[in-house]
C-alpha cells in the first residue's frame, strides 16, 4: 500500500509546498496566492491560461474560506467595507470567468501590472511617511473598485488581492482589517468563479494541481491570520508595497521575454 501512495505523495509534495508558501504570503499580506500558483501552473508546467485559473480559483475556495474564517476569529474584518466589496466583485468575477472560457483576455495585463508596481512604489512612500500614529479612513471608492478586481482575477489569471487592497491602502485605509476583508471577502469570489468554470469548462479543466495546493494552502491559512493581527501597520505597507511591487514587475517581465 506504501509503495502505491509513496509516487503520489511525491507528486503532490512540490504543489503542497507551493500552496503553503503562497497562502502565507496571501494571508498575512492580502495578494499573491493567485500571482505564485498561476505562475508555476502556467510556466513551469505548461497548463493552458483557462485551466490554470480554473483549478487556483477553485483551490482558493478552500483556503480563502479558511482565511477568512481565521480572520474572523482574529476580528480583522470590517463588516460594512465587506459588504460594499462582494456583490461587485462576484458579479464582475463571473462575468471575467465567462470571458477567460472563449476570449484571451491576457493582451492587456502587462498594463495593469505596470500599474499595480507603480502602486507599489507609492505604498512604499506612504510606509517611509507613516508617521508614529497614523490615522486611517475608510475608504469611498470601493464598489467599482471590488468590480475592477473581480474581473481580472477571474479573466486575468490573479488581480483581486493586489488591485483590491493596494487602493484600499493608498485611499487610507487600516492595513490590517483591509488585509482580513479582501481576503475573506474573495471566498464569495471564487466561489462564484469556480462554479461558472465548472459549468463553462467542465471537472476536466481542473488540473491534478488541485489537491496539493488545496492541502498546503489550508494548512497556511490560519498563520497568515495571525501574522497579520500581529505585525504592526508600518511593516504591513513596506511587505505589501514589495510583494506587489516584485510580483507584478515579474509578470511585466516574463510576459515581454515570452
Amino acid at each position: 500500500m506504501f509503495d502505491a501512495i509513496a509516487p503520489l505523495a511525491a507528486d503532490l509534495l512540490p504543489f503542497i509546498l507551493v500552496g503553503f508558501a503562497a497562502q502565507i504570503i496571501d494571508g498575512a499580506l492580502g495578494m499573491a496566492f493567485g500571482v505564485i500558483t498561476q505562475t508555476m501552473l502556467v510556466s513551469a508546467l505548461g497548463v493552458p491560461p483557462a485551466t490554470a485559473s480554473a483549478s487556483v480559483h477553485l483551490v482558493e475556495v478552500f483556503t480563502t474560506g479558511t482565511s477568512g474564517a481565521s480572520h474572523l476569529w482574529r476580528k480583522n474584518i470590517n463588516w460594512p467595507l465587506f459588504w460594499r466589496l462582494v456583490p461587485a466583485g462576484v458579479i464582475a468575477g463571473v462575468l471575467g470567468a465567462y470571458v477567460l472560457s472563449n476570449v484571451d483576455a491576457s493582451a492587456a495585463k502587462p498594463v495593469v501590472m505596470l500599474y499595480l508596481a507603480a502602486i507599489g512604489v507609492f505604498l512604499f512612500y506612504k510606509a517611509i511617511f507613516f508617521g508614529r500614529w497614523p490615522r486611517f479612513q475608510d475608504p469611498r471608492f470601493t464598489r467599482p473598485l471590488a468590480f475592477i478586481g473581480g474581473f481580472l482575477d477571474s479573466a486575468g489569471g490573479g488581480g483581486w488581492g493586489p488591485v483590491v487592497t493596494s487602493n484600499l491602502l493608498v485611499q487610507g485605509g487600516d492595513p490590517r482589517t483591509t488585509i482580513g476583508t479582501v481576503n475573506s471577502a474573495e471566498f464569495l469570489l471564487t466561489l462564484a468563479v469556480s462554479i461558472t468554470f465548472l459549468a463553462t469548462l467542465g471537472v476536466s479543466a481542473f488540473s491534478h494541481a488541485v489537491i496539493g495546493l488545496i492541502i498546503g494552502g489550508v494548512a497556511a491559512a490560519p498563520i497568515g491570520a495571525i501574522l497579520t493581527s500581529r505585525i504592526n501597520a508600518r511593516l504591513l505597507l513596506f511587505m505589501v508595497a514589495t510583494v506587489l511591487t516584485a510580483t507584478s514587475l515579474f509578470t511585466v517581465a516574463r510576459s515581454w521575454i515570452l
